[in-house]
């Protein structure tokens, strides 16, 4: 029970730490800052949603499944994005809307979707070792 309540804690922490960098990247102003807003941000964007589906899920199983789904999901969207209806639309012109959906389709994305997926299955499976720490 200790274990789990340390794993929650490790989450959350994991979950600002991550918010904080990915805002951090997307409105960076500095040098290289066009990588950091458009695809650095990406990568915390993946890292994020694999924190978010593990505090639901945190079997062994999920730390292995939670990666690929985040991958293919957000795969989807950005496909997504070549299509314009109009409730697409409207959902794109708002706030969180851009945030979760996106605005433009870019190739580019996938391998940074890619690498934060992996990082993400790395951070994760850090998580499960914790909830799982035997006492001594």
């Amino acid at each position: 029970m200790l274990s789990n309540r340390k794993q929650g804690i490790f989450i959350i922490l994991s979950l600002l730490i991550v918010v904080v960098m990915g805002f951090f990247f997307k409105y960076y102003t500095g040098l290289a800052h066009q990588w950091f807003n458009n695809y650095g941000a990406a990568i915390f964007y993946e890292i994020f949603w694999c924190l978010f589906a593990f505090w639901f899920f945190r079997s062994r199983i999920a730390v292995k499944q939670i990666p690929i789904w985040v991958f293919f999901i957000t795969f989807i969207l950005e496909f997504l994005q070549l299509w314009h209806p109009p409730l697409l639309q409207e959902i794109r012109v708002t706030f969180i809307g851009k945030w979760l959906l996106g605005t433009t389709f870019a190739w580019w994305d996938f391998p940074h979707y890619l690498l934060g997926c992996i990082l993400g299955w790395l951070w994760l499976r850090q998580l499960q070792k914790i909830g799982h720490a035997k006492k001594s």
